[in-house]
C-alpha cells in the first residue's frame, strides 16, 4: 500500500547493505592478510589486487538481493528465507566473477579472502535485517507508522479489499472511516477528511460504476489527498495488471507475459554472449558435422526453416541437416504414423533420417546453428520451442497460442521433462505456459542446469 514509502526504505536498506558490505571485505583482507604473521601463512598481494572484485560484490549485491526479493514483507520473512535468498544471490555473483575470471583475465589473488568475505556479509546483513524487524516492530506497536485512511465503497467490495491487504501493510493503517460510496455525501467526505487529518482514501470499486466514483475522487483531488483505486473491476486469471502513461494519460495495461524489466534485458544480454561463447567452443563439432554430414547425404548442411518466432512472427531457423534432401516433401506419407496430438509432426525412428543424422540427433549436435538464431535475437536459449508455420497456422486453441507470446528458445522444460515420452500437445503446452507465469533468471538457470544431462545422455533425443 504504502508503495512511496516503502521505495525510500527499500533504498536507504540497500544503501546500508552496500555500506556492510564494503566494510566486511575491508575487514575479509584484514584479517587474511593478519593471518601472515599470526600464523606463518603466505603473504596476500595488497588491498588494490582485489578492488575489482569490491567493485562487483558491493554495488550489486543489493541490487541481486532487491529482484529475489529480500526487501520485502521483512515481517513475514524467516531467518531460512533470508539465508536461501543470499545463496542465491552468493550463486549469480559466483557466476559473474567467474566470467570475469575467464573471460577478462582477472585473478582473484586469494580464495580465502572471498571466503571469509561470505561469512562476515552474510552475518552482517542478517543482523541488519534482524535490526530492521526490531525497529518496524516498534513502530507499528507504537502506532508511529500507521496513517489515517478513509475506505469507500460498497460493504462487500470494502471487506473484500481490506481483508486482502497482508496483515503487515493493514496495521500501517488507522481506518478512521467507511462510506458506501451509493450513500457518500461529498460535505461529510470532506469534514472526515479535515477532522481526521486523512493522507489517503482508498477507493473498493469491484461492483460500482465509474461515475459514482468520480465526485468523491474529485473532492479528493480538490483536498490534496492521496487517493488509491482497488482496479480488480477487470477480472483476469492470468493477466497482471500494471499503469502505464501513453501521452498524457493514464492506461491499466494487463500482461500475461514477463514484462520489460533489468531482469529480462539481463536474459537478453546473457543469451548473446553465451551463444558466442558455445559458438566458439563447439566449433570443432560444427566441422566433424558438416564433414560427417556431405559424407552420409546429398543436399545442403544446414537445414533451413521458416518457424514461428515471437507472436508468431516467421524467422528463419538453421539446425544441421538430419533427414534426406526432400523429407519435407515425404511428410504427407507418414501422417498416419504420427505419435504427437494437435498441430504437431512426430514419429520415433524416423526413416527420414539418415544414420549419421542420427548420431547428430542423439547428441543434440544437430542443434547447435541454432545458437546462430540466438547470437540475432530471434531465439533464446529457454523457451517454448518454436514451430514450423505450417504447424502454428493449425493451432486452434487461443489459449495455447500464448506460447507464442515470448522469444522461442533451444531448450525449455518440455526438453528437460523428456521429450519422447509426451506425446499429448495439450501437456506440452501446458509446461510451456508453466515457464511463462513463472519465468525469473533463477528458473532459466535450472532449466539450462537440467539440461546438461538430457544432451550428455541423449535422454529423449530421436
Amino acid at each position: 500500500m504504502l508503495a512511496r514509502k516503502e521505495e525510500i526504505s527499500l533504498q536507504l536498506n540497500q544503501i546500508i547493505d552496500s555500506f556492510l558490505l564494503a566494510i566486511a571485505f575491508c575487514l575479509s583482507w584484514w584479517f587474511r592478510s593478519s593471518l601472515t604473521e599470526w600464523a606463518d601463512m603466505v603473504p596476500i598481494p595488497s588491498f588494490g589486487e582485489f578492488l575489482w572484485v569490491m567493485a562487483i560484490v558491493v554495488p550489486f549485491t543489493p541490487l541481486v538481493l532487491e529482484y529475489l526479493g529480500f526487501y520485502f514483507e521483512p515481517l513475514q520473512k524467516s531467518v531460512w528465507d533470508s539465508l536461501r535468498q543470499m545463496a542465491q544471490a552468493l550463486i549469480y555473483l559466483g557466476v559473474v566473477i567467474g566470467g570475469a575470471v575467464i573471460f577478462l583475465k582477472m585473478q582473484p589473488e586469494s580464495r580465502a579472502v572471498l571466503l571469509i568475505f561470505g561469512v562476515l556479509a552474510g552475518v552482517a546483513l542478517l543482523l541488519r535485517e534482524r535490526a530492521y524487524q526490531i525497529f518496524l516492530r516498534h513502530q507499528l506497536r507504537t502506532g508511529q507508522i500507521s496513517q489515517p485512511v478513509v475506505l469507500i465503497g460498497m460493504p462487500e467490495d470494502i471487506d473484500a479489499v481490506f481483508n486482502a491487504i497482508p496483515i503487515e501493510q493493514r496495521m500501517e493503517m488507522d481506518v478512521v472511516a467507511r462510506f458506501d460510496v451509493r450513500e457518500t455525501n461529498r460535505d461529510e467526505l470532506i469534514r472526515v477528511l479535515h477532522d481526521k487529518g486523512v493522507s489517503r482514501v482508498v477507493f473498493a470499486a469491484e461492483h460500482v460504476h465509474f461515475n459514482e466514483v468520480a465526485d468523491a475522487l474529485a473532492a479528493c483531488e480538490v483536498e490534496g489527498v492521496e487517493v488509491w483505486l482497488a482496479a480488480d473491476f477487470f477480472q483476469t486469471s492470468i493477466a497482471r495488471p500494471d499503469f502505464q502513461m501513453v501521452g498524457g494519460k493514464p492506461m491499466l495495461v494487463f500482461r500475461s507475459t514477463p514484462e520489460i524489466s533489468w531482469a529480462l534485458l539481463l536474459k537478453n544480454f546473457f543469451d548473446r554472449v553465451a551463444a558466442l561463447v558455445l559458438i566458439l567452443v563447439t566449433s570443432p563439432l560444427w566441422l566433424i558435422a558438416a564433414v560427417g554430414i556431405r559424407m552420409s547425404s546429398k543436399g545442403p548442411i544446414i537445414f533451413k526453416q521458416q518457424r514461428g518466432g515471437l507472436y508468431g512472427r516467421p524467422f528463419t531457423m538453421y539446425k544441421f541437416r538430419t533427414m534426406v534432401e526432400d523429407a519435407e516433401s515425404k511428410q504427407t506419407d507418414l501422417e498416419e504414423a504420427n505419435q504427437m496430438s494437435g498441430p504437431v509432426f512426430k514419429i520415433e525412428r524416423d526413416p527420414r533420417i539418415f544414420a549419421f543424422g542420427r548420431f547428430l540427433r542423439r547428441t543434440s549436435i544437430d542443434e547447435f546453428p541454432q545458437l546462430i538464431n540466438v547470437l540475432f535475437g530471434k531465439m533464446s536459449l529457454v523457451g517454448p520451442r518454436p514451430l514450423p508455420v505450417y504447424e502454428v497456422a493449425k493451432i486452434e486453441q487461443s489459449s495455447q497460442r500464448r506460447r507464442l507470446s515470448v522469444k522461442p528458445g533451444i531448450t525449455c522444460l518440455w526438453q528437460i521433462g523428456g521429450r519422447n515420452r509426451i506425446s499429448d500437445f495439450d501437456e506440452w503446452v501446458a509446461l510451456d505456459l508453466e515457464y511463462i507465469d513463472n519465468w525469473s533468471l533463477w528458473l532459466d538457470a535450472k532449466i539450462l542446469i537440467r539440461t546438461l544431462p538430457v544432451v550428455v545422455w541423449g535422454s529423449g533425443a530421436s
